[in-house]
């Protein structure tokens, strides 16, 4: 069993420490919320108060922050990870970052001697709930072979996708498909809600066939109660979707769709919603036409 420091205990990362805890393992866990802290405890965890604490003799360090600048600050401040950790320390960030910060910090980290990997998550709040994540892995063969025990507690699809910065890049591809269909079953649903379909028997009848979706398994309620607490926020899958349009700049792909849809995000923040549930999309369409679905 490893001794475990989980760094970023949020909607995502205290699920995912629970179930390391549920396996065995021990986990020292550090979040700026004492709530959150407490729930891992409650669980079979350890609180730190600092990274230095949280770090002590572990040989693993798990980190699920926000976005590129949190992971930078976590990693490489002056009382961060990279300064307290010994040699040989495995560092598995499963945030979702830019590409490039994740290379930069793959670099400094095997520069001291450590071990480390990308392994951005899909499936949201439920899928790190049950266990069911996808996660896909970037970063060197030994090092996920390493970690494999470990992801298998947290997630149900594992992937090993390539070197450095690859898990991230996939991610992006990932969160351009999620975003995509998000709004193709928000503009369905208002479509058919307003010419008399019952929005319960549309979400049905989308549900098989072609047209069924993970995104209308997972979130069909949320839009038929217009229920957006978030399980994925606004404002975090606008962040990933300027990852993704980075990249396609980089590679010199077109994503002309993904942009659309990152400035009808752009709209939900501006409009107050950035910490509502990525399927609040809805509410554009049905602003737009001003018509709601209602659940019947």
């Amino acid at each position: 069993m490893s001794t475990i420091a989980f760094i970023g205990l949020g909607i995502m990362g205290g699920p995912m420490a629970d179930h390391l805890v549920r396996a065995g393992h021990s986990v020292v866990g550090l979040d700026h919320s004492p709530e959150r802290a407490a729930r891992l405890v409650e669980a079979g965890g350890t609180a730190a108060d600092s990274i230095e604490q949280a770090v002590k003799g572990a040989d693993v360090v798990a980190i699920m922050v926000p976005d590129s600048p949190d992971v930078q600050s976590v990693l490489l401040g002056d009382d961060g990870v990279f300064a307290h950790v010994q040699p040989g320390t495995l560092v598995i960030d499963f945030s979702s970052i830019r590409p490039d910060v994740t290379k930069e910090l793959a670099q400094i980290g095997a520069e001291r001697g450590l071990r480390v990997l990308d392994a951005p998550v899909s499936g949201g709040e439920p899928g790190a709930k049950n266990a069911t994540l996808s996660i896909m892995v970037g970063g060197g063969d030994e090092d996920f072979e390493r970690a494999r025990p470990l992801f298998e507690v947290m997630g149900e699809t594992v992937v090993h996708v390539g070197g450095a910065g690859a898990g991230q890049v996939v991610k992006a591809c990932n969160q351009i498909v999620v975003a995509l269909v998000i709004e193709a079953v928000a503009e369905a649903l208002v479509l058919g809600s307003k010419a008399g379909g019952a929005p319960h028997r549309v979400v049905e009848v989308l549900s098989g066939g072609l047209a069924a979706n993970k995104v209308l398994e997972v979130k069909g309620e949320k839009f038929l109660s217009h229920e957006f607490t978030p399980g994925g926020k606004v404002a975090y899958h606008r962040k990933d979707l300027g990852i993704a349009l980075a990249a396609g700049r980089e590679y010199g792909v077109p994503l002309p769709v993904t942009a659309l849809v990152d400035q009808m995000f752009g709209v939900l923040e501006a409009k107050g919603r950035g910490d509502w549930d990525h399927s609040a999309l809805l509410t554009l369409i049905e602003e737009g036409s001003d018509s709601a679905v209602h659940k019947a």
